[in-house]
């Protein structure tokens, strides 16, 4: 494999950068998101991404890139939304790897927040209820909730699978209250120790981390009016910059999907405009010179088995 991705991302000019996304990771195996990556799987894939690529600091990687001087087989790690496992359990693995890695927080759910959507799962994961009766409640479209029999794992996990996609594009202030009122059906209290404390930020910085801001609240940039999505911004970076006492210079656009969750003629030259030197979306490809680096793709394989993981990175680099 290594001599696979030597020829397909070679030395200078025509190198391209891979870039690798996480979310969470977790202690043991979720029956409820089975390909959700744990601490037994995470450890073995940072092994294969060490011994197949050269790993560099995403921002470096950015630079050294731009300037045509990447090295052969080039790859960054990054995390996204600020999740606490990042700092118990990724950082380290991270650790134990040598590996460098950059982390994207979303800072309005710092020191006992929690996202829309761990309150959605957290609800249907812990609810004693055999049905879930949503009626009365509308999702994005304006559509009946309607019922949702969870009476074991396949049914929640379905449930929730339904229910993500129905109420994630809702405009973020209705979207809060129907999944606050999902709990309450739910006779759920959802936990608030999902996301990192402002010290988990911190020690990830002394560990020699690098920490880029991700928004306030984490919102849907294409469906906020271009002074809300300057606040999200913005108020991210001010928030990181006065935490860690260093210059925040990376951003990654919340969701990261061009023309759905952010507007690639719109939200780059925002982000250009307010001083960042690059920022990261979730298109599937790799980076190549020339490239707009507001715009920097990632991507990661979901295959457990070895060769498939490393054919299917493969064929990322040729896209």
């Amino acid at each position: 494999m290594k001599t696979l991705f030597s020829l397909l991302s070679p030395a200078g000019a025509r190198a391209r950068l891979t870039v690798l996304i996480f979310h969470r990771v977790l202690r043991e195996p979720d029956p409820l998101f089975p390909d959700e990556v744990d601490a037994a799987r995470f450890d073995e894939l940072l092994a294969w991404v060490k011994s197949w690529f050269n790993v560099l600091p995403l921002d470096t990687a950015i630079r050294q890139l731009h300037e045509g001087c990447l090295p052969a087989r080039a790859a960054a790690l990054s995390f996204d939304d600020g999740y606490a496992d990042n700092h118990d359990i990724a950082l380290p693995l991270l650790l134990k790897h040598g590996l460098s890695c950059s982390f994207f927080i979303a800072t309005g759910f710092l020191d006992g927040g929690r996202m829309w959507n761990d309150t959605l799962i957290e609800s249907v994961r812990l609810s004693s209820l055999s049905m879930l009766d949503l009626r009365g409640l509308a999702d994005g479209r304006g559509e009946d909730l309607g019922q949702h029999a969870l009476g074991d794992d396949d049914c929640r996990r379905a449930a929730l699978g339904r229910l993500v996609e129905r109420v994630k594009y809702l405009p973020p202030a209705p979207r809060q209250a129907c999944v606050d009122a999902i709990a309450m059906r739910a006779e759920v209290k959802p936990p608030d120790d999902l996301m990192m404390s402002s010290e988990q930020v911190r020690g990830l910085q002394r560990a020699g981390m690098q920490i880029g801001a991700h928004t306030v609240s984490h919102p849907i940039l294409a469906k906020l009016d271009a002074l809300k999505a300057a606040d999200e911004i913005v108020g991210s970076r001010n928030q990181l910059q006065a935490l860690l006492r260093e210059r925040v210079g990376l951003f990654a656009y919340p969701n990261g999907k061009p023309g759905t969750d952010y507007l690639p003629d719109v939200h780059p030259a925002l982000v250009r405009e307010f001083g960042f030197d690059a920022a990261v979306s979730t298109r599937w490809a790799t980076a190549r010179r020339g490239d707009d680096v507001f715009q920097i793709p990632r991507f990661t394989p979901w295959d457990r088995d070895r060769l498939k993981f490393g054919l299917r990175l493969a064929r990322n680099l040729i896209s």
